[in-house]
Formats: structure tokens, sequence, C-alpha cells
């Protein structure tokens, strides 16, 4: 087996591990983008500032204070963001099944 296969079958192994269970939370880490663009996700959503911060609880202001960048981003809403960004069909699931 060639290198890259040996390192892709490892990958593989630890993932299933992981999904088992079997393998320490402390092994593998979460990353947090530094910077998100609310308007760019918010545009891709096709909503306006007020139907944005309606819809995923958060105040017009800070949405806009966000937008043009007078207030930094908490990591909270960083990963609720990256989520909407990535996988909006998943937030509206779980917000519709609550």
């Amino acid at each position: 087996m060639t290198k890259a296969g040996s390192r892709i079958l490892q990958g593989a192994r630890e993932a299933l591990a992981f999904a088992k269970g079997e393998s320490k939370v402390a092994d593998f880490a979460v990353h947090v983008p530094h910077a998100v663009d609310v308007r760019a996700i918010r545009g891709k959503l096709g909503l306006t500032q007020v139907e944005f911060a309606a819809r995923y609880g958060f105040s017009v202001g800070r949405v806009r204070d966000w937008e043009q960048g007078r207030s930094a981003i908490d990591t909270p809403s960083r990963i609720l963001l990256t989520v909407l960004d990535k996988e909006p069909e998943a937030v509206e699931r779980a917000l519709n099944a609550a």
C-alpha cells in the first residue's frame, strides 16, 4: 500500500473509532473561523437584516454592527453563522423541531 493510502486508511479507522465513542474527544479539535462574512451569508439565504435577525435570534442592531465591522462576533455566534453558511438546512431542521 502507498504512503497516501496508509494515511487515508488510518484516518478512516480514527473516524470510525470516534463515531463508535472509542476515541478520546481531546484527540480531535473543532476549528472555528476567526472571521465570518455575515452579509454574504445573509445574502445567500435571501434575507433582509430584519428577517435574518428574527429567524436566528439575533438583534437587528447586532447584525448591522457585525456587517459594518463595528462589533466583533463572539465564538458561539461564529459557530452558528458558519453552520448557516455551510448547512442552513440543518439549522432550519433543528429550529423547527424545537
